[in-house]
């Protein structure tokens, strides 16, 4: 029973690689094959390849400081730290609160065997993480330094006991995060918000990493004194690695016992919040007045709150209403930098400032694509807006207002910031906020357009029509296309036009399209949509 458990949580956590949910079908064992061969290429190559490049620019430096043990420490860290987040989410999801909960504990199995099999995929999942980062750093220090039976024993040992670390820390932080998102109302924003606070933290390791491990490595044996003589666990724990039989020992020992521990504290609370499902507060009801709202007004909330729901939804199709704020203060903050450096580029090109940041928040408009995937999201629930009683034009158009509404006033706001800017005249300065504005009307409708065009409405996950539909795709370059377009014809010729007129004349032909695109919508957009 418990191979058949952890197979089945294995298939469950590489679905996708199994089932093609587009076509609703199995894929076949080729593409299976070939799915896991491409996963093995991203994880053990790229990264597998980054950490061993690491390893190399960092073993004989500290091997020759005699600071073996800090070689080890560091990597063992970096492990600790990659295989616990990795698999964090995978700990929430899969142990906690799996949608299978209640069907599982309903059957003839013990609680005990559904922990052994999720904890076992769990283990496996932070193993893999942990093992791309130190067996690179493992294998480079027994070619550098040199293999002993200790060296490659104690070596293990010590990759065991990480992933013990990171079976530990992720029960503690799967436990931490169930237990939270029991209690939160609307999770789609907290979700939003780590999410983002993730992205933001990997990139500033991401960009700081050189410069840090520069800094470290400069210092090593000022670092290492320090390490030594404030925390000498710390120094144990990496002396593993040089072959000290008595420190592997005291470690192997003491995270075993924390696992046995952990088991024994999960057998207490995994049925409580795995079957306890969601508290629900007890709620007085209190009668007051329900202001009325109109037949548009309605359609308008109810796209909100869909768009509002989903995490996957607003992070894929409107992390530009964050972006283009945030582009908007960065010009104000280092704008006159920005434009000295375009103006000695460019010193023969006048007012390439004003299209290039032009160029820029159009491409920072790109990302929000909130029309592309909204008729596909409604899916197998299509019937219920086609069966309202209201026009078919009403409904698209409350669909086409939620992206207009949130990308207009962030366009409007950097479009401002970066007109206050540039050295150009009040009128280029005033066209360029135009500009802006109805290229993303423009960009709005396109993709209520497409949507429309190539709707994907057999899905049985919401990140189908979200992140691989053709609309999506085809909104998101085609806007690049554009915005492209727009500064390499000025750049290349249009320049000799002014870019007073140059920035006019897109803006007519925004209105233009725009008008066309509107007007299809509410004729033989709506009558397909009717009848999807």
């Amino acid at each position: 029973m418990l191979s058949l458990l952890v197979k089945k949580q294995f298939m469950e956590l590489f679905k996708s690689y199994f089932y093609d949910a587009k076509k609703n079908r199995m894929r076949p064992k080729w593409a299976i094959a070939l799915w896991f061969v491409f996963y093995i290429l991203i994880v053990v190559g790229m990264l597998g390849g980054i950490f061993t490049a690491l390893a190399l620019s960092m073993c004989e430096v500290l091997h020759g400081a005699g600071l073996d043990w800090l070689y080890f420490l560091l990597f063992a860290l970096i492990a600790i730290v990659l295989g616990a987040f990795g698999s964090v989410v995978n700990t929430f999801s899969a142990l906690y609160l799996a949608k299978d909960n209640d069907l599982l504990l309903s059957l003839p199995i013990p609680v005990q065997t559904i922990m052994a099999a999720r904890l076992l995929n769990v283990y496996l999942m932070g193993t893999i993480y942990a093992a791309v980062v130190f067996v690179p750093a493992l294998i480079v220090s027994w070619v550098i330094v040199g293999m002993t039976v200790s060296r490659i024993i104690c070596g293990i040992l010590l990759l065991f006991i990480v992933t013990l670390i990171v079976l530990l820390l992720s029960c503690i932080l799967g436990w931490a995060v169930a237990r939270i998102s029991l209690k939160l109302k609307n999770r789609s924003f907290v979700t939003v918000l780590a999410s983002l606070a993730f992205i933001s933290a990997y990139y500033y390791l991401y960009f700081n990493a050189n410069s840090m491990i520069s800094r470290m490595m400069e210092n090593a044996v000022l670092y290492g004194e320090k390490v030594k003589g404030t925390a000498y666990l710390l120094y144990l724990f990496g002396h593993i690695g040089e072959g000290d039989w008595a420190a592997s020992a005291l470690f192997l020992f003491v995270f075993a016992a924390l696992a046995m521990l952990v088991w024994v504290i999960l057998q207490r609370s995994f049925l409580k919040i795995a079957a306890g499902g969601e508290i629900v507060s007890k709620v007085r009801y209190v009668e007051k007045p329900i202001r009325q709202k109109s037949v548009f007004g309605a359609l308008l909330s109810k796209e909100f709150a869909r768009f509002t729901s989903s995490s996957v939804y607003m992070l894929n199709c409107g992390l530009g209403v964050l972006i283009i704020p945030l582009a908007g203060v960065m010009l104000v903050w280092k704008g006159p930098m920005i434009i000295e450096v375009l103006d000695a580029v460019f010193l023969s090109i006048p007012d390439t400032p004003a299209i290039l940041i032009c160029t820029m928040l159009g491409i920072a408009s790109s990302m929000i694509d909130i029309t592309a995937p909204s008729v596909s999201l409604e899916g197998k629930n299509l019937w219920i807006p086609q069966c309202l009683p209201v026009s078919p034009k009403l409904v698209l158009r409350a669909k086409l207002s939620v992206q207009l509404i949130l990308s207009g006033i962030v366009t409007l706001f950097a479009s401002v910031c970066g007109a206050a800017v540039i050295p150009s005249s009040l009128t280029v300065k005033i066209l360029m906020v135009l500009f802006l504005l109805s290229y993303t009307g423009l960009s709005a409708v396109f993709g209520m357009v497409i949507g429309i065009r190539m709707p994907v409405l057999s899905w049985t996950n919401e990140t189908g029509p979200i992140k691989q539909s053709a609309s999506v795709t085809i909104v998101i370059f085609g806007s690049w296309i554009v915005t492209v377009l727009f500064a390499g014809l000025y750049l290349l010729a249009a320049y000799r036009i002014g870019a007073a007129m140059y920035l006019s004349l897109w803006i007519m032909i925004h209105l233009v399209i725009t008008f066309l695109m509107l007007k299809w919508l509410d004729t033989k957009g709506s009558h397909i949509f009717a009848s999807l």
